[in-house]
């Protein structure tokens, strides 16, 4: 049995690297194990590891016992895709990947450079510091996954507070219970207000198409409106603001999307700061069905397993000199959006959200800079989701 917990806290000198002791995980044979969510779990740190596990038929998404977090809280919860296998997954899925196709996205992508225009203009307007968290990272995406669900932004108070308490990784169960019933009320409510009055979005969609004929649930598209909404803006604005921090700790780089109109150049250094920052830390569990072996370790039926995301994308084997943020890297296949059948929904709007949301902060504020220094600012280790609470900027 092992003392440690998982995930690791970052260091206040280098925020932005892992946990140092995940290098000392991933270079030792076998796997580590860790308490994670109050289970002890096998942690897997290398890179061709995390992939075989994560696409090995033995190895089940079906981890709910090991889950304590977010909207999986609870043995009655409807399914959700993330943590279901196929061919239910992929049953499941299908009904959503029509509005996160790269068609789709790229008819969106004039409406995100608008959006963050308008925030950029508000926070120009407000007056000089501001948090670029409140008033540019988590608005931006919070607009855009409303629109695409047919949430009314006039919400996002409410979803943005209970989906901190689901990602406070100190918030008990009870808490986190009690936030996801109170969101799956509240999407339970849309369901029912998109039957009556349905738009142009994916809840009604999911709900004529899916629910008004059999095929789904209320209260399992309900439950997949949640995670959605969580996942859809939670993950992109904490991408923005650390990943705004960690170019204003780099100027060479802040330098080169500033200035560059080269397409595939931004694109690239999304997938690098995606890889380098890796904010995805501790949510991707497993469980073993069958007795298997994975890195040279003997894994047991009904075991879980937590795939150690930021030490895959900083293993040597994949990124070399893996600390350096370099934009000329090969860096696809990264692991930040997971791997397989279950790789982020998402990705193709996260993708585009960033691409557009850093090189235009980046423009119209060419003086932008931290109020305090790095060693001041207050970093999400206490958040399922790693990122920042604040982030005080001048220009």
């Amino acid at each position: 049995m092992t003392n440690a917990t998982f995930p690791g806290t970052r260091s206040a000198r280098h925020p932005f690297d892992p946990p140092a002791e995940y290098t000392q995980w991933r270079e030792r044979p076998g796997l580590h194990q860790a308490i994670w969510n109050g289970h002890t779990v096998w942690v897997v740190s290398r890179f061709e590891d995390i992939k075989a596990a994560m696409t090995d038929p033995r190895v089940s998404a079906q981890a709910l016992a090991l889950q304590s977090n977010g909207a999986h809280d609870g043995t009655n919860a409807p399914d959700i895709f993330p943590r279901m296998d196929d061919p239910e997954h992929a049953r499941l899925r299908r009904m959503l990947t029509k509005d996160f196709t790269v068609k789709r996205v790229n008819a969106m992508r004039p409406g995100i450079q608008q959006m963050a225009d308008d925030l950029i203009d508000a926070m120009i307007a407000g007056g000089q510091p501001a948090n670029l968290v409140t008033d540019y990272a988590l608005p931006l995406p919070s607009l855009v996954i409303s629109l695409l669900l047919g949430v009314p932004y006039s919400d996002h108070d409410f979803f943005q507070k209970i989906t901190a308490t689901m990602m406070t990784m100190g918030a008990s169960r009870e808490q986190k219970a009690a936030a996801s019933r109170e969101f799956f009320g509240y999407m339970m409510q849309l369901v029912a207000r998109k039957e009556c009055e349905p738009g142009d979005d994916l809840m009604s969609r999911l709900v004529h198409e899916h629910v008004l004929t059999g095929e789904l649930r209320r209260e399992t598209a309900a439950m997949n409106g949640v995670i959605l909404l969580n996942a859809g803006h939670e993950t992109t604005a904490n991408m923005i603001a650390l990943g705004t921090a960690a170019l204003l700790d780099n100027p060479a780089k802040a330098t080169v999307l500033r200035e560059t109109d080269d397409d595939a150049l931004i694109a690239n250094a999304v997938e690098e700061l995606l890889r380098y920052l890796t904010i995805v830390h501790s949510l991707v569990a497993r469980v073993a069905h069958e007795d298997l072996e994975i890195g040279g370790q003997q894994v047991k039926a009904g075991e879980g397993l937590v795939m150690n995301l930021p030490a895959g994308n900083w293993d040597p084997a994949f990124a070399i000199d893996a600390g350096e943020l370099d934009f000329d890297r090969a860096v696809r296949g990264h692991l930040a959006f997971g791997h397989g059948v279950h790789q982020c929904l998402g990705q193709v709007l996260a993708r585009a959200e960033l691409q557009i949301a850093l090189p235009t902060l980046l423009r119209r504020l060419p003086g932008l800079r931290l109020t305090v220094p790095l060693e001041e600012i207050r970093f999400r280790n206490d958040m399922s989701i790693y990122g920042v609470h604040d982030l005080p900027v001048a220009w």
